[in-house]
């Protein structure tokens, strides 16, 4: 592994353990050249994916950047990091697994929707707002409305809170 700091391509391993999930290994690690201390985590991939774009333009699938857009939507949000890394793990196994090489964006941004849904209220409009590229205030009024039509049916489902019959 090559050292971020000075690109030493000699650094070792001093500490090495699971993921609270157990989907990959954290690894600290050290440069003996520079003395420089970083970690990095190793995680199974099952196949090379492709992501095709609205355009037709296709790239290789960068999970980085679906942490990055999912952690901008949780700005400033009371969730924990592992629910957002379980979130992200959840969906790269559905990408993984699909047996598809090729992902359209559009599955993946309703993938990122879905779970944001079960994260965190706000983040969900935040995501939905850039994803379907709002441009007026009906478009959140819309959003708002079905988030709170699903509210409303699984609160109705639920049975009321003090009854353990």
């Amino acid at each position: 592994m090559r050292c971020p700091y000075c690109g030493s391509l000699d650094t070792q391993v001093r500490d090495s353990r699971p993921t609270d999930d157990h989907a990959s290994i954290r690894r600290r690690r050290v440069c003996p050249d520079c003395g420089g201390r970083f970690t990095t985590f190793e995680r199974v991939q099952l196949r090379e994916l492709t992501v095709v774009k609205r355009s037709g333009r296709r790239a290789p699938f960068d999970r980085d950047k679906l942490e990055t857009s999912v952690a901008h939507a949780l700005r400033k949000r009371s969730v924990t990091p592992e629910r957002i890394e379980r979130m992200v793990n959840g969906i790269v196994r559905q990408l993984e697994s699909s047996g598809e090489a090729e992902i359209q964006s559009s599955t993946i941004g309703e993938l990122v929707m879905e779970g944001l849904k079960g994260l965190d209220d706000v983040a969900y409009v935040r995501f939905a707002s850039v994803y379907k590229n709002f441009r007026e205030a009906k478009d959140f009024e819309e959003l708002l409305g079905q988030l709170g039509a699903v509210e409303e049916e699984e609160g109705a489902s639920a049975p009321p809170p003090g009854s353990d019959d």
